[in-house]
């Protein structure tokens, strides 16, 4: 305890070693998706800071953050999200902004009458569908129709964001 920071006459004191990354699926470009480039390599430096984050939001909102696709499954929601676009385009197109238009669009990409949900979103509709092996969610709003795919939440068992967790 006789040291402080920035005191250069003290001795070397070891480094922290680098934490271990948990590996992730490499994912291949998809049918009609374009190669992205790759990440750029990190410089090495693997030092810890020395403070920790004053912030915790998104340490403690974590399991709110979608699970992402990897490999033949985000191909799958990749051809799922054009699907529902090609779908609801004719409805953006004529200004069919109710959620019975929605779902029934929905019902007929051949989704569970059930497992589909559509609300009013302002002046455009949002839609969750609780697919077989992935949840797909979007919006159609006057000038654009949005949908992602993803893997359901980490604290969940549906595609509903959990109230709770950590």
């Amino acid at each position: 305890g006789t040291q402080r920071a920035g005191d250069d006459a003290g001795a070397r004191v070891p480094s922290r070693p680098a934490a271990a990354t948990p590996s992730r699926p490499a994912d291949v470009p998809c049918p009609g998706e374009s190669p992205t480039p790759s990440a750029p390599a990190t410089t090495g430096d693997t030092s810890v800071p020395q403070t920790p984050p004053i912030d915790h939001y998104a340490e403690n909102h974590g399991f709110r953050v979608p699970i992402p696709l990897h490999g033949r499954l985000r191909c799958d929601g990749l051809a799922a999200v054009a699907r529902i676009e090609m779908a609801l385009e004719p409805l953006r197109r004529r200004g069919d902004f109710t959620p019975d238009s929605t779902r029934r669009a929905l019902i007929g990409l051949g989704y569970a009458a059930e497992k589909v949900e559509s609300y009013q979103n302002g002046t455009g509709v949002g839609f969750l569908v609780d697919a077989p092996s992935m949840c797909l969610e979007g919006t159609m709003y006057p000038r654009s129709t949005e949908a992602d795919a993803f893997g359901g939440y980490p604290d969940g068992t549906d595609c509903r964001p959990p109230s709770g967790g950590h």
